[in-house]
């Protein structure tokens, strides 16, 4: 994970704020993979307004990013409810939090403490299901 992005409590994500998101993110490669071409540099996100735009597919094609296809109606497919939420829900699960900067630490902590490994399979895991619902237009994939 090389940028958690938490949003201010009661935004709404929108293209302004996606494509912010966007550019902090181009940053990260760049410090963390410096001679990575953005051209290699896939980026699969759902069908929702803020992804779609015309404002942001226009940053995408500044940025030199190749926008995977998204099957609509694949819930099955957002990287975060496929490999990362399930088991951080269950690590925090019973936690008492001050405030919002506490889950935003304990969040943090649990990421950089994931082996590697963890995080490959479950890209590897991610590729082929989301090859299986472009195959079969967006419909149910098993698990």
């Amino acid at each position: 994970v090389i940028l958690v992005d938490v949003m201010p409590r009661g935004a709404t994500i929108n293209s302004d704020a996606y494509i912010r998101t966007l550019k902090t993110l181009k940053k990260r490669f760049r410090r963390v993979w410096p001679h990575k071409h953005p051209a290699e540099i896939l980026l699969l996100h759902d069908n929702a307004r803020p992804h779609t735009s015309p404002r942001t597919r226009e940053e995408i094609t500044k940025l030199g990013w190749t926008v995977l296809p998204h099957p609509p109606y694949s819930p099955d497919l957002a990287p975060s409810d496929f490999h990362l939420f399930g088991p951080l829900k269950d690590a925090i699960r019973g936690t008492r939090f001050e405030d919002d900067e506490s889950v935003i630490q304990a969040v943090r902590t649990w990421l950089r403490a994931q082996d590697k490994s963890w995080y490959r399979q479950g890209m590897h895991a991610l590729v082929s299901r989301w090859r299986k619902a472009v195959q079969v237009d967006g419909d149910y994939v098993e698990k």
